[in-house]
This record gives structure tokens, sequence and C-alpha cells, in this order.
């Protein structure tokens, strides 16, 4: 169970414009890019859609495995998929131990802030390839999110720990896609592409966006 990606993508996407801020300052495309990576308003302290989107995961897988680790306490399994979706979206459910912004929220804007850096004026290339990988990534992560809800609405309706256990296991499975990725082509590699990428590949991607455009 991985519980750390939240702290591994804050120092993985630290700051954008470290070699020159002015950059970031002067070019839309790198604005765009800094509120993926640096900053965003709304999100907690301040920091910026991807790394908000990585310490909600981490809540979520945690949690998801601490709900498949008893699969006979009907109880436990829906406490901790409440946690799950506390940190997917806390509209959804209110208390937890989530950071108060939401999975989802961050993902979304992810996706939506990479195609406005892509389709920003003066945009290199290398930002709107990278930032096609990186919306792809982020994309699977909206629609694994979109699923631990549904699936997780069902949990905690649920009447026998088995049923319950059963959801609790692909919720589990899906906080680990979202974390990492999965090989869904089973080729033996994690690419960034529709059923594929998660946050290690936008995490990825957007390093590489950094680096083409000078930045690390």
């Amino acid at each position: 169970m991985r519980i750390s990606i939240g702290v591994a993508l804050l120092v993985a996407v630290g700051a954008v414009a470290t070699s020159d801020p002015a950059i970031a300052q002067d070019s839309p495309a790198h604005r765009h890019m800094g509120h993926v990576l640096d900053g965003f308003r709304g999100t907690p302290e301040g920091v910026g859609l991807l790394p908000a989107a990585g310490e909600e995961a981490a809540v979520a897988a945690m949690h998801a495995g601490l709900a498949a680790r008893n699969p006979d306490n009907l109880g436990s399994i829906q406490r901790h998929i409440g946690h799950v979706l506390n940190a997917v979206d806390p509209t959804v459910e209110e208390s937890g131990p989530g950071k108060g912004y939401g999975l989802l929220k961050a993902a979304q804007g992810v996706a939506t802030h990479v195609r406005l850096a892509a389709d920003s004026e003066g945009a290199s290339q290398n930002v709107k390839t990278h930032a096609a990988h990186v919306g792809a990534s982020a994309g699977n992560v909206v629609m694994w999110a979109e699923r631990i809800l549904e699936l997780g609405s069902q949990v905690k309706e649920a009447e026998t720990a088995g049923a319950a256990a059963e959801m609790a296991q692909e919720i589990q499975m899906l906080t680990q896609a979202i974390v990492d990725g999965q090989d869904a082509n089973e080729d033996g590699r994690i690419g960034w592409g529709e059923g594929e990428g998660g946050l290690a590949q936008a995490v990825q991607h957007m390093n590489l966006m950094k680096r083409g455009e000078g930045m690390d």
C-alpha cells in the first residue's frame, strides 16, 4: 500500500521556474503550467493542482487499503470507504481525513490547465505534446475517481460485509491506479494513454514539459 505519493509529488514538481522566474510570469502557457505545478488559489496551502491531487490520493489509497484489510467487518469497511470518499470529493462525504479540496476536483483542474497551457498563444510544441500526455493521465484519474464515488456510495448502503468487501477491493485497485497508473494493455509498461496513466505519469510528463521549456 503506497501512501507517500503526496509528498513525492510535492518534491517532484517543486518550483516551476527556478532558472528564470520571469519566464513563467510572462508566458501564458507557463502561467498555466504554474497552476498545475506551483500554486493555485483555493488548494490546501495554495499548492499546485497536481500536488493537491497527490495529497488527496495519498489519503484515499491509505484508507482504501485499510478498508480491504478487514473484509469481514462491515463497519470498518464502510468507515474507511467514507474516508476515501472524503478525499476524492468532500462535497459527497463532508467529514474525514482528506485535505478538503478533493482528488476529483484537483485532477479536473490539472486537465483544464494543461489544456489551457497548450492552447495559449505562443505555446511551444514541447508544451503541446506533453500537455496531451498529462491531460490523458489526468483524464484517467478523473474517470477512476468517479468510479470510486459510484462504488463508495454502494458500499455505504451494503448490508453484508461480503458485498462491501468486494467493492472495497475494486476501490483499492482504483486508488493504486490513480497513484501509479496501470498496465492496461499488459505490454509490460505503464504509459500515459487512455486507461493507463495516473498521477505518476502526469508528474513525469510535467517534468519533461518543464525541462523542455528550460525551467528545471
